[in-house]
């Protein structure tokens, strides 16, 4: 078995702040700490499924070097930096047999869910495909399908959980803190959430066989609303690229692999002096 374990930061148990998750504020090393100990909770989550499985470890949070390579578990592999193709779940490909998100938030928009955005919370407000409202989580999950890999299991708040349920019946929700708004959470003891995480991974992955897939249908009509109206010029410029109003862009884009890759190419270009 082959599986990817791709780690967010805003959803793990402790973080409520912006400070909390940026480089460069007291709290952020110790919360680095906290998201490491999160990820290897899920790698022995894996191992105690499959001891011989083969586990990647993504660093999806901001920069991709956030995760400290000298405390990750031994018996797995880092994905770390940036740019990447797939992002924060680089290294998604047929081989792999799951994936499992942890430290993930809920989508754009969503007030109630602590920290949440959509891939730039200072670019991007909301991301649509074929009409949907996607998130991390839908659109990592429907890149996912797109490779035939069961998303298994997402950790987070709990609107986060409830939101992966929603997107993918069958995937596993992993409440780690309870939001009580944009910026304040009830949390679990670090310690806790990562027994809850290490305990449910591996019911999670002998269940992967329920999860029913977000399949985004191809050709795949995206159209992503950028945080400011001047933010669109420089995405104008990738051929194919629409206006659609003052704040949307537009792109039929041949695939969801694709279009997941070009909302990932937007927020660079919309936050490039």
């Amino acid at each position: 078995m082959r599986v990817l374990v791709s780690v967010d930061m805003e959803g793990i148990a402790g973080v409520v702040a912006g400070d909390d998750v940026q480089p460069g504020h007291h709290e952020y090393e110790r919360n680095r700490a906290y998201m490491t100990a999160e990820a290897n909770a899920a790698v022995r989550g894996v191992l105690a499924h499959d001891p011989d499985a083969t586990v990647l470890v993504a660093d999806a949070h901001s920069g991709f070097r956030n995760l400290l390579p000298h405390e990750l578990d031994r018996r797995c592999t880092l994905i770390r930096g940036k740019p990447r193709a797939h992002g924060m779940v680089a290294g998604l490909d047929h081989d792999v047999d799951a994936v499992v998100f942890i430290g993930y938030h809920g989508r754009a928009g969503l007030g109630t869910s602590v920290l949440s955005h959509t891939i730039s919370g200072a670019a991007i407000s909301a991301v649509r495909c074929n009409g949907r409202e996607l998130g991390e989580t839908g659109l990592n999950a429907a890149l996912a399908a797109h490779y035939d890999v069961a998303p298994v299991l997402a950790a987070g708040d709990d609107t986060l959980a409830g939101e992966a349920e929603e997107a993918v019946p069958g995937m596993f929700g992993v409440p780690v803190k309870w939001a009580l708004g944009a910026y304040a959470a009830q949390n679990l003891h670090p310690e806790e959430a990562c027994a809850r995480i290490e305990a449910a991974v591996p019911d999670a992955l002998a269940e992967r066989a329920n999860v029913r897939p977000l399949h985004v249908e191809a050709p795949v009509d995206l159209e992503v609303d950028l945080v400011r109206p001047g933010m669109t010029e420089r995405a104008l410029l990738v051929p194919g690229v629409k206006r659609r109003g003052g704040r949307t862009l537009g792109y039929v884009a041949d695939d969801i692999a694709a279009a997941h890759d070009l909302v990932t190419l937007f927020a660079v270009l919309a936050t490039t002096d």
